[in-house]
């Protein structure tokens, strides 16, 4: 057996694609994992289709998982693949256009018989046809030498079938120098017998296989990446947002309630606080959208930190409870996993396309504070800031993710959570016969919050609900002027907040043209913006996590600039808001696919606008 050389990359981007059944996010997962406690720097870009199962073998039920590993910091899960691994061949099809010339592109050969080639409508065999000249196709009769290596395990074919994920990750895990033992140990706890020993005999048996298979002309890896010294965990968005609401609980020292309604991308969240009771976090699956924040207000009303989850369909179902929520100033959390639309849209694609709607998408004026998280490790600190800000003026606080960001992973720093500051807010002392009346509306004279009067509290007795207040008592008010009255101070108690938000960081030059973005276009931002400045541009990055109210430099900050460009993953909706806030020409850069941007076609188009 000849073993081949050891190519050392500084990084490398891999694509899993398979049928939506065929285990691509786990096997993507699994090797996310086993990279960051290998040391590398990654992000992870996982893709699959809207329907709950679509049909097997063709485009429309494609899979797939990309991860970029790096041994330097990185910000984005790569534009194209170096390997790919598929299937079948609507995998392939689907996928291959993704992989750069000249790059590898392992192929299940036991998934092109004729059938297959008519589920991915295809009219001729990619493997014979002379298409993939392209590329280094490597033949690997994947299903067939899966159900030799679990026959002794007594599995049906169906079953049995299932296992090639693993044997797929095994020869992935030899080609990259990965071990095999966290995936080990991970199938081992996961599974019961026999599909723990069925898993680990598949995985093992695609590591031998590529071993000694010799189709493979390098043998490649990837060092650690020079990270900041500290305790690393791989990272979802939407795990970030979990841990983020768990902390709140622990440095507010009130419960965090979160009651949500399934839907995608959001569902995990809940998953992921439901063990998390220990620390002061109580979940509720309630029967729809509205009972969910509902509810949360109720959490609130007594006292705990109430939180809701959704994603923009159901955001806009909660728009009449928010409002409620506005005016009887109660903190609230409000978390928005974008995705695309309009209507169910396409549920598994991402989307920045609701910030108009968070803005402005109640009756009324029902002004509420608006934060986005850039990437997933930044979620957890987005949700400790909302949970902040909702606390200290109580009031609603959105917070926005999306699917990008929500699924995505990369390495997180885990902070020392004794050594987070205090958020603790008082609730309304208890009053006497001889205290002067219980003012459930007056304010703080700096926040304008109003107190925090959980029932049961004695002379505390006050009205609440959705009819409009009186300025101080909260007694119900139609008086005209007064109306007017607490609609400017729920306003000014939002642009208050821009005391407590820090100065924008720029990332670049003072002058010039800046790219202003949000929420997760920051990869391809930064990347982009660091390969101008690297070619001598006078170029700036600015990430916005604070949208409503701005910071309170953000003006003076845009005058600076010759240029302005604003990348969404929408059709301009940062880019209108800040035209009518400053009066400045950001001119949009917009992309609205369901994927993010690729940072070929964003330096593109921004190289061609910076004139």
């Amino acid at each position: 057996m000849t073993t081949p050389p050891t190519t050392t990359l500084d990084r490398v981007v891999v694509r899993f694609a398979g049928d939506s059944g065929d285990g691509m996010q786990l096997a993507g997962t699994q090797f996310t994992r086993t990279s960051a406690l290998e040391g590398n720097d990654l992000a992870t870009l996982p893709d699959f289709p809207a329907e709950i199962r679509a049909p097997a073998g063709t485009p429309e039920g494609v899979s797939s998982f990309q991860i970029q590993l790096a041994s330097h910091e990185i910000f984005t899960p790569g534009d194209i693949a170096d390997a790919l691994v598929a299937l079948n061949p609507a995998a392939l099809t689907v996928n291959l256009s993704a992989v750069r010339e000249g790059g590898l592109v392992i192929v299940n050969t036991d998934k092109f018989g004729k059938i297959d080639l008519e589920k991915a409508r295809l009219s001729s065999n990619p493997l014979e046809d002379g298409s993939l000249e392209t590329w280094r196709v490597i033949p690997a009769p994947i299903s067939s030498l899966t159900l030799e290596a679990v026959e002794p395990f007594g599995l049906g074919r169906k079953h049995a079938d299932r296992c090639k994920n693993f044997f797929a990750l095994g020869v992935v895990y030899w080609l990259y120098g990965r071990p095999l033992d966290v995936t080990e140990a991970w199938i081992t706890k996961k599974f019961k017998a026999p599909f723990d020993d069925a898993n680990l005999a598949a995985l093992r048996a695609g590591h031998a296989w590529a071993e000694t298979s010799e189709l493979f002309q390098d043998h490649y890896e990837v060092p650690k990446a020079s990270l900041p010294t500290g305790t690393y965990r791989n990272l979802t968005g939407n795990m970030g947002i979990a841990l983020g609401l768990a902390a709140a609980a622990i440095t507010s020292k009130r419960t965090v309630f979160y009651g949500t309604y399934p839907i995608t991308p959001a569902s995990d969240i809940l998953h992921a606080l439901a063990p998390f009771k220990n620390f002061g976090v109580a979940t509720f699956q309630a029967e729809d959208e509205i009972a969910a924040v509902c509810a949360a207000i109720g959490a609130s009303y007594g006292g705990s930190i109430g939180v809701t989850g959704t994603s923009g369909p159901g955001l806009a179902l909660k728009a009449e409870a928010i409002g409620l929520a506005v005016c009887t100033e109660l903190p609230l959390i409000v978390v928005n996993v974008q995705r695309a639309g309009p209507s169910t849209g396409m549920p598994t694609k991402t989307e920045q396309a609701d910030l108009l709607q968070t803005m402005y998408g109640r009756n009324g004026e029902a002004p509420l504070a608006v934060l986005a998280a850039s990437r997933p490790s930044d979620c957890f600190e987005v949700a400790l800031e909302a949970a902040r800000l909702s606390l200290k003026y109580r009031t609603p606080v959105m917070v926005l993710s999306d699917g990008y960001i929500a699924n995505g992973a990369e390495p997180w720093p885990v902070p020392d959570v004794t050594a987070l500051p205090s958020i603790a807010v008082d609730n309304a002392p208890p009053r006497g016969p001889d205290d002067p009346p219980f003012l459930a509306y007056a304010r703080d004279p700096e926040t304008l919050a109003r107190p925090w009067a959980v029932p049961g509290t004695p002379g505390l007795e006050h009205r609440i609900g959705g009819l409009e207040k009186d300025d101080g008592t909260g007694n119900v008010s139609y008086d005209p002027a007064n109306h007017e009255k607490m609609s400017r101070l729920r306003e000014e108690k939002i642009r208050r907040m821009q005391q407590d938000i820090p100065p924008t960081a720029v990332h670049g030059t003072a002058d010039g043209v800046l790219v202003i973005g949000w929420g997760s276009t920051f990869g391809a931002i930064r990347t982009v913006v660091d390969q101008l400045l690297a070619d001598g541009e006078r170029v700036a990055h600015v990430h916005l996590r604070h949208i409503n109210p701005f910071p309170a430099d953000l003006g003076e900050l845009l005058a600076r600039y010759d240029k302005v460009l604003v990348p969404e993953l929408n059709l301009g909706q940062l880019s209108r808001l800040l035209r009518a806030e400053y009066l400045v020409d950001a001119v949009s850069v917009s992309k609205i696919q369901g994927q993010p941007f690729k940072t070929t076609e964003l330096k593109q188009r921004i190289t061609a606008l910076m004139g």
